[in-house]
């Protein structure tokens, strides 16, 4: 008597939705909002559209999930550096510097995760990544109001420009030295504005 047993397959991978975006976050923050698919994202997740769709409703979804772990795990630690005591001054150069290191931190994942997706063609996305960026900015300019209310429109715009600006001079290959270069000088112009 014979018998035909088909080989057996291992069992399937379990699927971790934290580990799920992860790998979303580098995906987003490698290419871009735009830059990636849904089939590059169910291609580097290992699962089919529908499980896709089920998971996370959408892409914007996903990279909704994705920008709060950004929050948490990439982005430079605003209320940390700005609750430190000592100078505002002193804290909002390290809020540049910072970011200047995050920037550079992943040459295949350069510049603000959040700033890039604020130019993003989804507007579902744009307004996630907007709500970050504003947050950010609302955050710092509260931190320098609760000393220097006279200063807080225009430094806060000043710091969040040359955020931006190293964000995308990350964006664009320039390397880290320069970009503390950078930081360093809008410190020192911080520095001139606020009294020590």
């Amino acid at each position: 008597m014979t018998t035909n047993t088909l080989p057996t397959r291992g069992r399937p991978r379990r699927f971790d939705p934290d580990e799920a975006v992860a790998t979303a976050q580098h995906l987003f923050h490698a290419k871009g909002y735009d830059g990636v698919s849904v089939a590059d994202l169910t291609k580097a997740l290992g699962i089919n559209p529908p499980s896709f769709y089920a998971a996370f409703g959408s892409k914007a979804q996903l990279y909704a999930r994705v920008l709060d772990r950004y929050a948490l795990t990439g982005a430079v630690p605003l209320s940390q550096i700005l609750a430190a005591d000592q100078p505002l001054a002193v804290s909002l150069a390290q809020v540049l510097e910072q970011a200047a290191r995050s920037y550079a931190a992943d040459p295949t994942a350069t510049g603000c995760m959040v700033l890039e997706g604020t130019r993003c063609n989804d507007s579902q996305a744009r307004d996630a990544a907007c709500g970050f960026h504003v947050a950010a900015q609302d955050l710092i300019r509260n931190s320098i109001a609760e000393r220097y209310p006279q200063e807080a429109a225009r430094l806060a715009d000043f710091v969040s420009t040359t955020m931006a600006g190293l964000s995308a001079s990350a964006r664009h290959g320039q390397g880290l030295d320069r970009l503390l270069a950078t930081a360093g000088l809008a410190g020192m112009a911080i520095a001139q504005v606020l009294p020590a």
